[in-house]
């Protein structure tokens, strides 16, 4: 049986799916300052160059499903647009975050060239309706606590964004909306744990849309640091390889420039390095598979 070719989504001028490279989508977990996301986003960006991998920076305004409430969440919608308008203008790349309220997709989709919806959102209509009348490309965690052909819902809700009951039609006036792109991040395996079954990836491309892979939150353990959650960093190669060997469209990355004094999601994410070392590998599992490898491929 052959592999299912995927719609293709555009991301700014990214092509996703349809057969196109592979793409990623990576940056640090939270925007934890100015200089610290310009510093970060200036070391992505070149790596991604170097690699000839397309790329969608990633950083989040706001972290608003944290452990605690002393934990650090970011600088907020309006701020953290503007400093994501400015990777974007600087570094001339296209950016996502994620959303938690349905009336922070329109604003948060005048800088923002795809919205995502946490994983923990993903069964949220009002959100999920929201962002799709945006115009924009969606991209959907599949939550922790789901099966991936219940994703299947997920898409019909998002395609039903302008048969919602709603005072007016989108601005982009399609209609059914399609630009569906979906994230497996591992599934709750017992307490404090996740594990990926690498089914779901064939399961949810097999829906016709391009499917992530979120290599760092596939690895965190969810609360074992008490008041915040945890990770084991040195699953995340091997889980990346054997995703590429299945079938992606595309890599998820939350990295860092020093993981270890990142203010969230520390214990799970990657250095530059080790992204660009990850990236290698990828693009030789995709190259033995017969699949485009780089932009240039």
């Amino acid at each position: 049986m052959g592999e299912r070719v995927t719609k293709e989504i555009k991301i700014g001028p990214i092509k996703l799916g349809g057969g196109s490279p592979l793409v990623l989508i990576a940056g640090p977990c939270v925007i934890e300052s100015e200089a610290k996301l310009m510093n970060a986003a200036e070391q992505v960006v070149k790596a991604a160059a170097d690699l000839r991998v397309p790329l969608v920076f990633k950083s989040s305004f706001d972290k608003a499903n944290r452990s605690s409430s002393s934990s650090y969440r970011g600088p907020g919608m309006a701020d953290g647009l503007k400093l994501l308008a400015k990777v974007k203008e600087t570094f001339r790349v296209p950016v996502i975050s994620d959303i938690h309220l349905p009336e922070q997709a329109a604003p948060a989709a005048e800088v923002l060239d795809a919205l995502q919806i946490p994983a923990f959102l993903c069964r949220q209509t009002d959100i999920l309706q929201a962002a799709a009348r945006t115009g924009k490309p969606v991209n959907v965690k599949k939550g922790q606590f789901m099966s991936p052909w219940e994703m299947k819902n997920v898409i019909n809700k998002i395609r039903a964004a302008d048969e919602a009951l709603t005072p007016c039609p989108s601005p982009a006036g399609r209609g059914v909306y399609d630009d569906i792109i979906l994230t497996e991040r591992g599934a709750s395996f017992g307490y404090n744990n996740l594990v990926v079954d690498f089914r779901a990836l064939i399961i949810m491309r097999e829906m016709g849309y391009p499917v992530i892979f979120d290599a760092t939150h596939s690895v965190q353990l969810p609360g074992v640091g008490g008041d915040k959650s945890s990770g084991d960093r040195q699953f995340v190669a091997p889980l990346a390889r054997a995703a590429a060997a299945v079938g992606i469209d595309g890599i998820f990355m939350e990295v860092h420039p020093c993981p270890d004094e990142a203010l969230c999601d520390g214990p799970n994410m990657v250095d530059i390095a080790g992204m660009s070392m990850i990236i290698k590998q990828i693009i030789a599992v995709r190259a033995a598979a017969g699949r485009p490898a780089t932009a240039e491929a």
